[in-house]
């Protein structure tokens, strides 16, 4: 029962701290679910693989809520999610098939090593200036794919990555990041397909897994991330942010040391 309360909490702490800060996803769960599932002794060798496919599967909702509250305040470009939503899907798909056939403690690294440049682009408050348009429609496909491929292999939704391009490409800040919430969609949908049959013939998954996704994480995470998500984004304009960034950057090192510790003790 302690797992399943674990489950609700990290829920709760994913969906409020990605809606007031837009990041957060897969950079809390990943990490955590390592530990939990460590706990109920699953297989090392597919530890960090059922994290990431879980995360990703878990931020369906979120990415629902998150994207439903920036189009009720016009903030979402449509034209770009669509331009750039082929890209993504083709991607995040591909990628998940790559991330199934590394071993575990490479994944690792380069999990740690990416939530690493988040962290440093919220200590120093890094962002782009804007410097140049948006590319056509080759350019937008081409930068989805990218996009969508380093999500799948920390299972994110693509926030860290999307908001800087379109800051860059001259896109209002508030736009960027509501582009960015409504590109999440497609990458965990696609994201959780992709990971849901690269799993499907495993050997040694636990019970009720669908591929690498393990569904109970998924449902009880899903359950409660989807009413703190709106909560975070209410309180976005109301707590320090600024430094509220700052904090969570260190989290994300602190977190990914310990799964790399994790990860290397079983």
């Amino acid at each position: 029962m302690e797992i399943w309360w674990a489950f609700l909490i990290l829920g709760a702490v994913v969906g409020f701290v990605a809606g007031l800060l837009g990041v957060g996803g897969g950079a809390i769960m990943v990490p955590v679910l390592t530990s939990l599932f460590v706990t109920l002794n699953f297989l090392p060798e597919h530890l960090l693989h059922m994290a990431l496919a879980t995360s990703m599967a878990s931020i369906i909702l979120t990415s629902i809520a998150s994207a439903r509250t920036h189009q009720q305040h016009q903030a979402v470009l449509w034209p770009v999610v669509r331009l750039m939503s082929a890209g993504i899907v083709l991607g995040t798909f591909g990628a998940t098939f790559i991330a199934s056939l590394l071993p575990t403690l490479p994944l690792a690294i380069f999990f740690s090593c990416f939530m690493a440049y988040v962290a440093l682009q919220l200590l120093l408050n890094i962002k782009p200036k804007p410097s140049r348009g948006l590319p056509g429609a080759l350019g937008m496909t081409a930068t989805g794919v990218g996009i969508g491929g380093i999500s799948a292999l920390v299972a994110i939704g693509g926030g860290s990555l999307t908001v800087p391009f379109l800051t860059w490409c001259n896109v209002r800040v508030q736009q960027a990041i509501g582009t960015s919430a409504a590109i999440g969609l497609p990458i965990a949908l696609s994201g959780s397909i992709g990971y849901a049959i690269a799993g499907w013939e495993q050997v040694g998954l636990p019970q009720f897994s669908l591929g690498y996704i393990y569904l109970p994480a998924v449902l009880l995470i899903s359950a409660v991330s989807f009413f703190t998500a709106p909560l975070g984004a209410s309180l976005a304009h109301k707590l320090p942010v600024p430094t509220l960034k700052k904090i969570f950057a260190l989290l994300l090192l602190g977190l990914s040391a310990k799964m790399l510790h994790t990860i290397l003790g079983s």
